[in-house]
């Protein structure tokens, strides 16, 4: 280790910030937001930064710690995030000391008995450390010059990585105090804000919020079945400026097949944790090098990951949140030069995330069952699997929620018991379904995004709390439609129907689907909403979604299009600045079928019934292949035939107002709409079967595990009432 003075600035706490910059980080000049951030902590405040990644974050508790002098404290969630900023640091012949699971027990000792002899200059710890029977006892025996909590969104359980030793961490903070904390996130939205300041007891924090904007990104979300994705990654990546490129898959599986293909066109890689961390480390390795082009990985690739001339993100599936999302394209372009992000997603991909989501929380009667056999003494976590008959990997699922609910606690030797004071199950219960609704909304938030019509970029920045103030980006495939690959001009046919649904849309707003039906232009509800996606992109249009309550108390959400002031004289040169989205499935042969086609007829509405029934050869002025496929023609039928309802005895239809009026305060609890908690199919099969026990509710079709646990015991009192 360097013992040169000039590089020992825990020795010299006297030298400014700026001195400081210079000196040991070869900084002439802070990054733009830096210099407010390292000032409030180099004076002993608390604080909340959150920054995105790629901004300089590790700077603001770096310098700050030098300038305090003495040894920093750094709690940090992953490894790999550790040893890179580690090794940094001892490249500019700073002390530093790491303990944690990937370290020997030898080398975490050492770590400790420098900390405590005050030789370092930062200790790196994991917050697992903090379990360790001792291990706090002992930091408090040398009070550290600054706490620096990483990744601090991972304290939270609205965060979008929350791990339960983190949000024990305020427990140990205040016998390390008088050292001001920091803690650092790139992806906390306000809510999250507020838990990390509340978890951690900052005292009156400065709270910085700033640089989610980053002006060089070019961000687009294409709607793309499934079997398209992994040749439209190759395409775009194929060009050699597209490169090098990180590529984020749903699963391991998907992650391999794809690292295959593309490997036949350029070097590519996948990385993902079911791979032996040799073979990681050696991925992450060859990427940053340059060796290797693309690496085709999951969510486990990213932290600590510093290559700055990332050209192109791309996500061949929906991310689960909106701060995941955020974190990951940030890995693009930070040398400052444009890049590019592509998310491709379909609705199918909504159901991948609640799948996810179903397995990573399990069901409330299955954390009951594991919480009834916890004793008062530590037990061997096998021995329970074995006891419950239950696999290893769901009883660590409900162990941890159990942990985070208070229910449980672990012991240094990784054996479980009842929590003393544990919540009491009402109370733990409602907490968990809180949470679990709340990661159901950030699936509904990505939803939103992805099928969003505003500036990409101040999308994000609004969702993150930043005050910002400059508007659309310039860059994003709704500030530049005709960008992408994906999306086309409207020619001379296209114009004429772009001019129909604004005439249609004057003086009032409609739901999409009464304009489908109405106007009756396309077959094909993809093709019209992609016409809808243009009109609202190119601000002729505004879409949104709305709620509104029938006769029968029901609430019903809906799509609304609304015409804007610059849609209702739509000349040409207003028509030019629409791009439409190619449809998913044979677009080309799509735009070939339209020029052909002269100009839709628009007929009164009774014309049109007049058309359908007597003739049924055209649909919109365009006509109706004889051949299509059996599955339109079935479509079809299944449109124009009425559903046959089932008429309801007294009894039944006072079953299900009951039933409504139930769902209807569930949803208001859980602030979702009612169809969250059960569509009105299933909520008319339950008034139709009338279970009397959950085993004959669950029979019922559309309820899964997950809402008989939660709404079963509920839903079978009010049909035995």
């Amino acid at each position: 280790m360097c013992e040169d003075s000039e590089l020992m600035p825990s020795r010299l706490p006297n030298q400014s910030l700026h001195e400081l910059l210079h000196r040991v980080f070869g900084h002439r000049e802070f990054r733009a937001h830096q210099q407010k951030v390292c000032e409030a902590a180099a004076a002993g405040r608390d604080v909340l930064l959150v920054m995105p990644t790629g901004a300089g974050k590790s700077l603001c508790y770096q310098l700050p710690a030098l300038a305090r002098g003495g040894v920093a404290l750094v709690i940090s969630p992953l490894i790999a995030l550790m040893e890179d900023q580690a090794q940094k640091l001892e490249s500019l012949g700073l002390r530093v000391g790491r303990v944690h699971s990937g370290r020997s027990r030898d080398a975490a000792r050492q770590a400790c008995r420098d900390y405590l002899a005050g030789t370092l200059d930062f200790l790196f710890i994991a917050p697992e450390r903090l379990r360790v029977l001792g291990f706090p006892e002992m930091l408090a025996k040398r009070k550290p010059a600054l706490i620096a909590i990483d990744e601090a969104h991972c304290i939270s359980q609205w965060g979008h990585d929350f791990r339960p030793d983190y949000r024990l961490l305020g427990q140990h903070l205040q016998a390390l105090r008088p050292a001001p904390v920091i803690a650092l996130t790139a992806t906390a939205t306000p809510n999250v804000q507020r838990d990390i300041v509340a978890q951690l007891e900052l005292d009156d924090a400065a709270i910085f919020i700033t640089g989610f904007r980053r002006e060089n990104l070019a961000v687009e979300a294409i709607e793309l079945s499934k079997p398209q994705r992994a040749e439209f990654t190759a395409k775009l990546l194929a060009d050699e400026g597209a490169r090098p490129a990180i590529v984020y898959a749903p699963s391991r599986k998907a992650a391999e097949e794809l690292a295959t293909l593309l490997n036949r066109k350029f070097p590519a890689k996948a990385y993902h944790a079911g791979l032996d961390a040799g073979v990681r480390e050696r991925v992450q390795r060859e990427f940053s090098s340059g060796k290797l082009e693309v690496v085709v990985a999951t969510i486990a690739f990213g932290m600590g990951v510093d290559k700055a001339n990332v050209r192109t993100v791309v996500h061949v599936a929906l991310p689960g949140s909106v701060e995941a999302y955020y974190q990951e394209i940030g890995r693009a372009g930070r040398d400052g030069q444009l890049a590019r992000t592509v998310l491709l997603y379909s609705f199918a991909d909504r159901k991948v995330q609640e799948f996810f989501l179903e397995r990573s929380y399990p069901a409330t009667g299955e954390l009951e069952r594991v919480a009834r056999v916890l004793g008062e003494d530590f037990a061997d976590v096998n021995g329970l699997a074995q006891r419950l008959k239950m696999d290893r990997e769901t009883l660590d699922r409900a162990l941890e929620k159990l942990v985070t609910q208070g229910v449980a606690s672990f012991d240094m030797n990784g054996d479980v018991r009842m929590a003393e004071d544990a919540a009491l199950p009402n109370k733990w219960k409602q907490s968990y379904d809180v949470q679990v609704a709340f990661r159901r909304n950030q699936i509904d938030r990505m939803v939103a995004f992805a099928e969003g019509h505003t500036c990409r970029m101040q999308a994000l920045v609004e969702h993150f709390g930043e005050s910002d103030r400059r508007g659309p980006c310039g860059h994003c495939d709704v500030c530049r439609p005709g960008a992408g690959e994906n999306a086309h001009a409207p020619d001379a046919s296209e114009r004429e129907i772009l001019r129909v649904i604004l005439k249609a849309l004057e003086g009032r707003g409609q739901s999409t689907r009464k304009l489908f039906t109405e106007l009756a232009l396309t077959r094909e509800r993809k093709e019209f909403d992609a016409w809808l996606d243009g009109l609202a992109r190119a601000g002729l249009i505004a879409i949104a979604n709305e709620t509104f309550t029938n006769g029968d108390g029901k609430e019903i959400t809906y799509r609304k299009a609304t015409i804007m002031h610059e849609g209702r004289t739509p000349d040409d040169a207003t028509l030019a600045t629409v791009w439409i989205r190619d449809m998913q499935e044979g677009a080309k042969t799509t735009r070939k079928r339209k020029k052909a086609a002269a100009p839709p007829v628009v007929k009164t509405r009774s014309a049109r019934v007049v058309e359908r029934s007597e003739s049924r050869t055209t649909v919109g002025g365009y006509p109706i292949d004889a051949a299509r496929p059996a599955v339109v023609r079935a479509k079809e039928r299944a449109v124009e035939q009425p559903v046959v309802e089932i008429a309801l005895n007294d009894i039944q239809s006072q079953l299900e107002v009951k039933l409504k009026d139930w769902r209807k305060e569930q949803a208001r609890a859980a602030g979702l709409p009612s169809f969250f908690i059960f569509s009105d199919t299933v909520l008319r099969s339950i008034v139709l079967t009338r279970p009397k026990t959950v085993g004959e509710l669950r029979d019922v079709s559309g309820i899964g595990p997950e809402k008989l646990d939660r709404f079963g015991v509920a839903v079978v009192e009010l049909c035995r009432a």
